[in-house]
């Protein structure tokens, strides 16, 4: 799969919380992408000035069909307009796809359990990851981990619940602020006690797929290793100001 930049049109876009967008785009001509790979999205303003930002890819396949989630940062110089302003029909440029580290491919040894930690909206690539593995029949053993804020600010949350009640998905959440009524944990922050009851023990050898901000995803790294997981098997993706 050659990166390259492409053409996109806008063919889909609704809200997937309150402060981020569901985006979904024809791409003529894009070669399709595994699972955790990413895209450069570039806009050009009327008098020329362009802002380029990376945005992961929610789909994977051979497909020209790309799917986006991307949350509002209100400092953001690209995030706010693909948000409130990109409309059906609209046209972007996309690079891609890129990245070859942080990727599931189904078949990739299917003795070893993944586990997947996504903080906010680093689960994007994940749900690739867990798109993939449900769509390919693959039988890795699948969890994911995933802090959030609030029930409101989950992410593909009916799509991640089927996948959990389905039975191809081990679904762990934790809720930072608010949890729903009947949660079995009170709101607070992921700390390692939590990590450690929620995750693949090291005795198992995972794959480890984390996604988050920064802070988030070191804290996270740092503890699993305290956890005895090997820093070979622990592959991170971090996020910052788009």
């Amino acid at each position: 799969m050659t990166a390259a930049w492409h053409v996109a049109t806008v063919v889909a876009a609704r809200p997937e919380t309150a402060s981020a967008r569901r985006i979904e785009l024809e791409v003529p001509g894009w070669p399709g992408n595994d699972a955790g790979q990413h895209l450069d999205v570039r806009l050009t303003a009327p008098d020329g000035y362009q802002a380029s930002r990376s945005y992961s890819i929610a789909s994977a396949g051979p497909s020209t069909r790309v799917e986006l989630a991307v949350d509002r940062l209100p400092d953001g110089e690209v995030s706010p307009f693909l948000v409130d302003e990109l409309a059906v029909g609209d046209q972007l440029e996309v690079h891609g796809p890129l990245g070859g580290y942080f990727v599931w491919r189904p078949g990739s040894e299917p003795e070893r359990p993944v586990q997947l930690i996504a903080g906010g909206s680093g689960v994007v690539p994940l749900l690739a990851m867990v798109r993939a593995h449900a769509g390919s029949g693959d039988p890795t053993p699948f969890r994911l981990l995933y802090s959030v804020r609030t029930p409101d600010d989950v992410f593909y949350r009916n799509e991640l619940q089927q996948a959990a009640d389905g039975s191809p998905l081990e679904l762990d959440l934790v809720y930072t602020r608010t949890s729903p009524p009947g949660a079995t944990r009170p709101a607070g922050r992921l700390t390692r006690e939590t990590l450690t009851e929620s995750v693949e023990p090291a005795q198992r050898r995972p794959r480890v797929f984390i996604c988050g901000s920064t802070g988030f995803v070191e804290q996270v790294a740092v503890w699993l290793q305290e956890l005895g997981h090997a820093a070979a098997d622990i592959r991170t993706e971090r996020f910052g100001g788009t």
